[in-house]
Order: C-alpha cells, then sequence, then structure tokens
C-alpha cells in the first residue's frame, strides 16, 4: 500500500474515492475513525492508500481532476 493523499478535509476525501472508484481503483482511508479518539475536532489527516500497483495510475486520475497539489509523490507505507 502507498499513500497518495493526507488531508483533514473529508469532501475532499469523498471526491477522491469517488474519482479512484469511477476507474476501479481501490482506495482505502487510514485513520477514518481517529475522531473517536480526537472528540470530532479535525486535529488528524486522514491518508487515502492505494495498492502499490494502482499508485502511478490513481495519481494521474487526481492529476487530471486538478489535484496534483495533494498528492503524495515520495511516500511509502
Amino acid at each position: 500500500m502507498r499513500e497518495l493523499v493526507m488531508t483533514n478535509d473529508l469532501v475532499l476525501i469523498s471526491y477522491i474515492e469517488a474519482l479512484l472508484a469511477d476507474q476501479g481503483i481501490e482506495a482505502v482511508v487510514f485513520d477514518r475513525n481517529i475522531s473517536l479518539m480526537e472528540g470530532s475536532i479535525g486535529a488528524f489527516p486522514r491518508r487515502v492508500v492505494v495498492a502499490d500497483e494502482h499508485w502511478s495510475r490513481a495519481s494521474r486520475v487526481l492529476k487530471d481532476a486538478g489535484l496534483s497539489q495533494w498528492i503524495i509523490e515520495n511516500e511509502r507505507l
């Protein structure tokens, strides 16, 4: 698995999930349930991750959608 995006923006995460799902790319959101521990204040970013073999295609989908500034280029899990 490889990190694609890290953000506190839940709307952005939903949009990214929809974009990737439209292209048949499965994305997993890590730390989605951290709000139970943080009290829903949005202090901890959520991480959108994809399988290593889908990362290049997923990043291209986000770039085509104008979201290139959100892509984590060199991080690996």
